[in-house]
């Protein structure tokens, strides 16, 4: 199935969710990464029953029994899937390929494959992660070309370029009109969460960077340019994402809905990285006359975060597992403005809100309670 980038999904009159909380079965793929780990973590307080699927066993808890499976072997779906029982599924997972051509035939037929490994369960739901490149484009076009005025809205046309994004949707939409069950698609901005070995963790590459410019005694220097500097922007708590997208696999409101999905608030980076560096104690030093990436600052720092683990008895003293330096330069060395109208979820009924400072500090605690940073 494939849509025109002026087309709109299928969809079919929302179904009420009236499964209770102990009789759900979720699947959620992608279950050791930023928005799988808050997934499981919300589900199972909710009293779901979880399945886990995940390249790595993560921790375990009651109510949730970690399953491997192949995304890209159709039979290794089928065998790990078969009688499990789902009711709901949802996706976060992608792998990055070298061509957007290749992106869309990995990450699109992980989706295709997944969800046909089901037909003939008793799916409900099935909730698909997506993000802003949407509307700005796939890596090797990002920000190219015509786009569509901030903030972006959920009814703006897809662009008229091949996009992983849509294939995953088209996915999604001919298995849901096929197989009887409601979707959603949630489109966050930087998702910052709890996850180790992840390939797009501003969080912790931002806890990392700012623990070796302590232990260095050298400032925390702004990697980005200088629109991400002054202008506007949002982020999104991968708590908001997981709250959100279970909202949508249980409510009428948010039956064959795409969202987008930010923590609500909106701010400047010459007002964040202050706050950021009075956390870790280090001095701040903003945009000046041009971007500083990180992956320049932090060249031959592998020795040095080992020396730092050992000293602090840290969990992982690979720092390739914790920092991708390309991805947070990449976000904000952006020369556009990027900034989400949530207003369509609000409406519907999802209201969680949070400041993203305190997003951020509340994950800075958590990553040195859990020894994967020093502590104060």
């Amino acid at each position: 199935m494939s849509l025109s980038p002026n087309s709109s999904p299928p969809t079919s009159a929302p179904a009420s969710d009236s499964l209770a909380a102990s009789d759900r079965v979720a699947l959620v793929v992608g279950a050791s990464g930023i928005a799988g780990s808050a997934l499981v973590d919300t589900l199972t307080a909710d009293g779901w029953r979880v399945l886990a699927l995940a390249r790595s066993e993560g921790r375990q808890a009651p109510g949730v029994e970690w399953i491997a499976a192949d995304l890209r072997s159709p039979e290794s779906l089928r065998q790990a899937l078969e009688g499990r029982g789902v009711s709901h599924v949802f996706f976060t997972a992608w792998s990055r390929q070298s061509t957007e051509e290749q992106n869309i035939a990995v990450n699109g037929g992980m989706v295709r494959d997944l969800l046909k490994a089901l037909d003939g369960s008793a799916v409900v739901h099935a909730a698909l992660v997506t993000g802003l490149k949407h509307y700005l484009g796939p890596f090797d076009a990002y920000a190219q070309g015509e786009m569509p005025d901030t903030p972006f809205h959920e009814d703006e046309p897809r662009l008229d370029i091949p996009n992983f994004y849509y294939a995953q949707e088209d996915e999604l939409f001919a298995a849901a009109e096929r197989q009887g069950f409601t979707w959603s698609v949630h489109r966050s901005h930087t998702v910052i969460g709890h996850a180790v070995g992840n390939l797009m963790n501003m969080g912790l590459t931002l806890a990392t960077y700012a623990s070796i410019c302590r232990h260095l005694d050298q400032p925390f220097v702004f990697p980005g340019s200088e629109t991400q500097w002054n202008g506007v922007t949002d982020m999104t708590d991968s708590t908001v994402l997981a709250e959100q997208m279970v909202w949508a696999s249980t409510s009428p409101a948010g039956a064959n809905e795409a969202f987008n999905v930010v923590n609500g608030d909106i701010f400047r980076w010459r007002w964040m990285w202050p706050k950021l560096a009075a956390y870790f104690g280090v001095e701040p030093v903003g945009f000046e006359t041009s971007p500083r990436p990180l992956e320049q600052q932090m060249e031959g720092m592998d020795e040095v975060w080992a020396t730092i683990a050992a000293q602090h008895d840290l969990v992982e003293p690979d720092l390739g597992r914790l920092a991708s330096w390309w991805h947070t330069d990449a976000d904000l060395g952006r020369d556009i403005e990027v900034v989400t109208d949530i207003s369509k979820s609000r409406l519907a009924g999802f209201h969680t809100h949070h400041r993203t400072v305190d997003s951020f500090t509340a994950l800075f605690d958590r990553y040195r309670h859990e020894r994967l940073i020093p502590a104060a």
